[in-house]
């Protein structure tokens, strides 16, 4: 078969895989105010090393989606295969309590770094800033976090 015969096949692969994907990824609700935050220093490095045991959070953005919010999350996650993968990820208040989880049904494997969007949820009005955490499969929920300012319209 040559490269021009197996084009077709490609592309359709790529058209399955995008749609397998799709309801993970959906574009974040137009807003007129977000805020975006990326991890920079140890969680950054970390999503590189071979022995690490969670997956990463690199990067959050919350945006308002009417009363309530979504956020899109990229993950790290350099052990991704089908046996061991990262499986969500969560939205935390400062003080631990959860305010949405997102759950990722298949390895990413050939998509790393990988971003997906959850919401809307609600997020309550004194607070001013949320946590996303990552989760692996095996070991729960860990690994490097970013903290990302809730923006509020004014």
């Amino acid at each position: 078969m040559t490269s021009r015969s197996l084009a077709p096949a490609l592309v359709g692969l790529l058209s399955l895989t995008l749609t397998a994907c799709a309801d993970d990824s959906a574009p974040p609700t137009p807003a007129t105010t977000e805020q975006t935050v990326t991890a920079t220093g140890s969680a950054a490095e970390s999503a590189a090393a071979d022995s690490q045991e969670y997956p990463d959070i690199l990067e959050a953005k919350v945006t308002p989606a009417g009363e309530k919010f979504r956020v899109v999350v990229t993950v790290s996650s350099p052990y991704d295969t089908p046996e061991r993968y990262a499986d969500g990820w969560r939205v935390l208040t400062p003080d631990g309590d959860v305010l949405a989880e997102h759950t990722l049904h298949h390895d990413h494997q050939n998509e790393q770094p990988f971003t997906r969007s959850h919401g809307p949820f609600a997020i309550p009005d004194d607070v001013t800033e949320v946590v996303i955490e990552g989760r692996d499969q095996v070991n729960g929920y860990g690994g490097g976090t970013v903290t990302v300012l809730v923006p509020r319209h004014g």
